[in-house]
């Protein structure tokens, strides 16, 4: 016998089936409710308490702090596996055999050369434009030198599309670094893995030979793979509406990039060093700051602590803190804003306030933390997190096509005027 939940309205009874997923979540299946009740909607502000879809691709359970991709804990896939095999798991499934990888890179290595004319967009932009802001527009222009459709149901369309947009992402920007740096553009160098190559493509200049540090490529490396799909996050799900339009994929990507681009979602690593920076300015007393973040009457909040989904700690950050640390430790990096961060950590750690509220440092803490190591700029963080997030972008607008989902459509509580007789503009008071 099929589970149901009964509503009332109005002493009218209306019965919906009850769907559990394979990790016994439970969800009340609405799709009827308002024919069946002539009209009636949910109200759910933000959608957080609403699953616009099924999908296969990541499990997380905010209570218990787990985060799993295609059933693998995040923890094994940072430990033993690398961004690109990551990457090839979540798009299509499982992981890559040893020549499915091989291809997968090499594909990808042989689709990072971009159309010269993408110059001509580049330097149309001010130098002082947002990366976030050339990266979307960037990605959306491929859609002009890749017109063709993707074709879903075709394996090796699919894949095709998969490819080019894996190889030229990266490489957008780091673009999009060199027109705020003034320095030239860099290319793709094919002798090197997936990771090394966006490092040298945003830090190699003509003048010199640009040396890879093995444990800074790792650290990138693990923290790319810890963003790389969040279930039904902001920029996913603008990812998924405006594919579900049957919009392209890159047209889709470049609306999840402007999504993410928001200081409540991929901004908040950007917020942890401008607060870092603030507390500097102000004389460095991390104590100060401790008890403004207590006071409920002071505006200011500790940015990169707590998180909306974990209610314990962040998963993910358990994993990157390891990498923080190791990363200070071999570049013996002397930055008064990262000694800040260190202590600021430290009494978040032990302090009861912030241990009873559960407000741990997140992953946006290490993250911020990890590229002003890296000597990336503040406002290049949130386009890490975008070359983080593209293959989830892209599984999701994958499943969602594949799945024959309908366009996305919310409906609205209407709270306006009733309505009015029109007067003319002389006799309006």
């Amino acid at each position: 016998m099929s589970e149901k939940a009964i509503l009332e309205v109005d002493g009218k009874r209306y019965e919906f089936p009850i769907l559990r997923g394979t990790e016994n979540e439970i969800a009340i299946d609405i799709k009827t409710l308002r024919g069946a009740t002539n009209g009636i909607i949910t109200f759910d502000p933000g959608f957080k308490n609403t699953g616009s879809c099924k999908s296969a691709i990541t499990f997380l359970d905010g209570e218990k702090g787990i985060l799993r991709y295609r059933g693998y804990s995040i923890e094994s896939l940072a430990k033993e596996s690398n961004f690109l095999e990551v990457t090839y798991l979540v798009i299509f499934g499982e992981l890559p055999t040893v020549e499915q990888f091989k291809k997968f890179e090499n594909d990808i290595k042989e689709q990072s050369l971009l159309n010269e004319e993408m110059k001509n967009i580049i330097d149309g932009f001010p130098k002082v434009a947002h990366p976030m802001g050339m990266l979307s527009s960037l990605t959306s222009a491929l859609t002009a030198f890749n017109p063709a459709t993707v074709d879903v149901t075709s394996e090796n369309n699919m894949y095709d599309a998969v490819v080019k947009l894996l190889g030229k992402f990266p490489v957008l920007a780091a673009w999009a670094h060199s027109k705020n740096k003034g320095t030239p553009l860099n290319y793709a160098d094919n002798s090197l893995d997936y990771i090394s190559n966006i490092m040298q493509m945003l830090f190699k200049v003509p003048t010199s030979q640009y040396k890879i540090n093995p444990t800074a490529v790792k650290a990138l490396d693990q923290l790319l793979i810890l963003h790389v799909d969040h279930e039904q996050n902001c920029s996913t799900s603008t990812v998924r509406i405006v594919g579900s339009s049957e919009a392209g994929l890159f047209a889709s990507i470049a609306a999840g990039v402007s999504a993410l681009w928001g200081r409540l979602h991929g901004g908040a690593n950007q917020a942890v060093i401008e607060m870092l920076d603030e507390i500097q300015n102000d004389g460095g007393d991390v104590e100060k700051y401790i008890l403004k973040a207590k006071d409920k009457s002071d505006s200011f909040r500790l940015m990169g602590f707590g998180h909306r989904v974990y209610k314990n700690f962040d998963p993910r950050a358990r994993i990157i803190k390891k990498a923080a640390d190791a990363l200070l430790a071999e570049l013996h990096v002397s930055d008064p804003a990262l000694e800040i961060a260190k202590h600021l950590e430290e009494v978040a750690l032990k302090d009861d306030y912030f241990v009873q509220r559960k407000l741990y440092p997140n992953v946006d803490f290490y993250s911020g933390i990890i590229y002003k190591a890296l000597g990336i700029p503040s406002e290049m963080f949130t386009v890490m997190f975008a070359i983080g997030r593209l293959p989830g972008w892209i599984a999701q607008w994958k499943e969602m096509r594949l799945g024959g989902e309908p366009i996305g459509r919310p409906r609205q509580l209407y709270i306006g005027h009733t309505e009015r007789d029109f007067k003319n503009i002389n006799e309006r008071a």
